[in-house]
């Protein structure tokens, strides 16, 4: 699945998306990630990709200085926008892939279930983009799923790049598949020893998910 297609994939599911975050068995996990973003992002200048239906936008913003929620489908910043976020919201269209003309004025950047939809070939290109738009110490905060047998949608194949994905039931019966990437914490340190210092990485996994920051370019 293209970048393209995956957009398109996310505008088909947005008006049942956040369902995922009422499934009971999750409520303990989600509650550590309300909080871990709440304290992570804490008084910074927020650059949020990928903001999807704002879920997580509203989470930031409580604690965070300001948030600029950002997306490349114009559907999902309908829906996100929705909410009545307050003032120290606003949107703006952007391709997570494409930062490039991000202004240097944000201290902190912000992804909810982002990273696994990232190629395994692209994420070096992706995170030494985000550095040529972030001071060295500025943070970045990610969280995405765990693999849980049983729970997570099984994995249908794995191509030659070691990216795997999932076939999705749409609401009208059809499936689509969707890359999905369920990096360990070891591949996460890897693809991340350019960009951050080892002593500047937290990693934590949860039964269903997982989340991490870092400092860029931290001493």
């Amino acid at each position: 699945m293209n970048h393209s297609s995956l957009v398109d994939y996310y505008d088909g599911r947005l008006p049942e998306y956040d369902r995922i975050y009422h499934l009971p068995e999750r409520q303990v996990d989600l509650d550590k990630l309300r909080t871990f973003v709440a304290e992570a992002l804490a008084g910074h200048r927020v650059l949020e990709l990928a903001c999807g239906t704002g879920y997580w936008t509203a989470i930031a913003a409580r604690t965070a200085q300001t948030v600029v929620a950002t997306d490349r489908s114009s559907r999902a910043l309908d829906v996100a926008r929705s909410r009545r976020l307050p003032s120290n919201v606003r949107f703006a269209r952007l391709d997570a892939f494409d930062v490039a003309a991000v202004p240097r004025s944000f201290t902190a950047v912000f992804a909810a279930f982002w990273w696994s939809h990232i190629p395994r070939a692209r994420i070096t290109a992706f995170l030494t983009e985000l550095t040529r738009c972030f001071a060295s110490g500025s943070s970045a905060v990610f969280l995405d799923n765990r693999y849980v047998e049983g729970s997570s949608t099984p994995i249908a194949r794995v191509d030659d790049q070691g990216d795997t994905y999932q076939l999705r039931r749409m609401r009208d019966g059809s499936s689509v598949e969707v890359l999905k990437n369920f990096p360990s914490t070891a591949e996460l340190l890897t693809v991340l020893a350019p960009v951050a210092r080892d002593r500047d990485v937290e990693v934590a996994r949860l039964q269903y998910y997982w989340h991490m920051r870092f400092r860029f370019g931290a001493a």
